[in-house]
């Protein structure tokens, strides 16, 4: 059976779960892209901003952030941008960037959750209308037509496995792309903290350089 006679079989049903399978397929690609853990971690900023010890180094994590802009640079340059406030304004302004950086983390995530519990019931509609076609035939025409109450039973099933095959996967990669984006922030969060410290480090350097310079 090709494609487009499975389609046809299958009712008017098969439209929607067609549409819901291309848009989910769509989403988990650009996941699959845009969730890359070295798409958003950049190793090389992870280094240096693990490794800051003077002012050059803070200048090159802030060219860096603004050559590769993304979740993590964002949130990496708004620290850096305001690393002479006070640690709990800095940390307050890294929390409402982050804030701002994982709705775009987890964008498309809840469409794919929608899509795996509504593909399901659209198969259990498509089930519905075929079932109902199967008994109007019965009521009509009695229990001869065998063509007739086939082609009604046909539609039922290849819905109701259309709508599984499409909501199964689907419900897979919602979960694994929730995990996925929960540990980036996590990671996020994990770096953002040693940022953190090392400019107060740095900072407490710096004073210290100053007192000995007046003493």
């Amino acid at each position: 059976m090709d494609a487009l006679a499975y389609l046809t079989r299958g009712g008017v049903v098969m439209i929607p779960l067609l549409l819901c399978s291309v848009l989910g397929l769509a989403i988990i690609l650009e996941k699959s892209i845009n969730l890359h853990r070295r798409r958003i971690l950049h190793p090389e900023l992870v280094r240096l901003i693990h490794s800051i010890d003077s002012e050059q180094d803070i200048q090159m994590a802030k060219s860096l952030c603004k050559k590769q802009p993304g979740p993590f640079a964002n949130i990496i340059l708004v620290g850096l941008q305001n690393r002479h406030l006070d640690k709990a304004e800095i940390k307050e302004l890294i929390e409402d960037q982050g804030r701002q950086e994982i709705r775009s983390l987890e964008r498309g995530l809840s469409v794919l959750e929608m899509i795996a519990g509504v593909a399901p019931l659209l198969g259990l509609l498509g089930t519905v209308i075929g079932m109902i076609k199967v008994f109007t035939v019965i009521s009509a025409q009695g229990t001869g037509q065998a063509s007739l109450l086939a082609g009604g039973i046909s539609e039922a099933l290849i819905t109701t496995a259309t709508g599984l095959v499409i909501g199964i996967p689907i419900l897979v990669a919602y979960n694994f792309y929730t995990h996925r984006a929960e540990d980036l922030v996590l990671d996020i969060e994990k770096h953002s903290n040693a940022m953190l410290q090392r400019i107060r480090a740095l900072h407490a350097t710096e004073r210290q350089d100053l007192s000995a310079t007046e003493g």
